[in-house]
């Protein structure tokens, strides 16, 4: 697709929508060829609108945009895959809601993003219909940081380079990555990083996503894999993503449920 064409198609995914005016929507999208854009949706807030159906957040489309001065507008779209079972269960719409956030904040404007399309593309097929979600995000979040430039060191120690010895060392995310006992004093934000959740990480820096949904982890291994990435992306961020709080209060109420009997 030329991108001096002033009439165009392109596939996208829906990451978030604002208001803008009385009736239009400014929509954020992530398309394979042109990466993440902003669009304008006009009188997309009416109820006579007969696009409003098909341009919700975590919807994938095929649109047809015409360039404007100061965004593109959409003239025409057509839903080719809408994640149904996402809006069914609030558990799973927390995380499609958390990558959809991420994906928007990791990845700059107007840059080719096949690679990145194909990944968000996969996490929200397999959020839809996987029985272990969590597992699902942490390997879109390695995935993820790896396609942004920003992938944590784990090989060796990110002071002296010294390969890990096979015992619990330690996290630093204002390091970058794994170090050692040796290197741990004086360094800020250090967490304790166990032999095991080393492993998970390293798994989902190299495995494909087949290899990590076969390992079967202890709640407390999952929580501490989940700790470390989650505290690396706040560091890249320099603030956390409101979609995790959603996530969290999620957890929080569930076991708050009294037990059936």
């Amino acid at each position: 697709m030329p991108l001096n064409a002033r009439l165009y198609k392109t596939e996208a995914i829906i990451l978030r929508q604002r208001r803008l005016g009385e009736a239009d929507r400014i929509l954020t999208l992530l398309t394979p060829a042109l990466g993440k854009m902003e669009a304008k949706a006009k009188g997309v807030r009416k109820t006579t609108s007969r696009m409003s159906g098909h341009l919700q957040p975590l919807t994938r489309c095929l649109l047809q945009l015409v360039q404007g001065r100061t965004a593109d507008v959409i003239t025409g779209c057509e839903t080719m895959d809408s994640f149904q079972q996402l809006r069914q269960d609030l558990d799973r719409l927390s995380r499609a809601l958390y990558v959809a956030e991420l994906t928007d904040r990791l990845l700059p404007e107007k840059v080719t993003a096949y690679t990145s399309y194909r990944l968000l593309l996969d996490t929200l097929r397999r959020l839809d219909q996987a029985d272990d979600i969590d597992v699902v995000l942490r390997y879109f979040e390695m995935r993820l940081l790896d396609q942004s430039g920003f992938l944590p060191q784990l090989d060796a120690c990110v002071n002296c380079s010294s390969p890990l010895a096979p015992e619990q060392n330690f996290f630093v995310p204002q390091a970058g990555g794994t170090v050692c006992r040796s290197c741990v004093p004086g360094l800020a934000g250090p967490r304790p990083l166990s032999l095991n959740a080393l492993k998970v990480l390293r798994l989902l820096q190299r495995g494909s996503y087949n290899d990590v949904a076969r390992v079967k982890m202890q709640p407390d291994l999952a929580q501490e894999t989940e700790h470390h990435l989650r505290s690396f992306i706040v560091t890249i961020l320099e603030r956390d993503v409101n979609s995790a709080a959603f996530i969290e209060r999620l957890r929080r109420e569930d076991q708050r449920q009294p037990l059936e009997v």
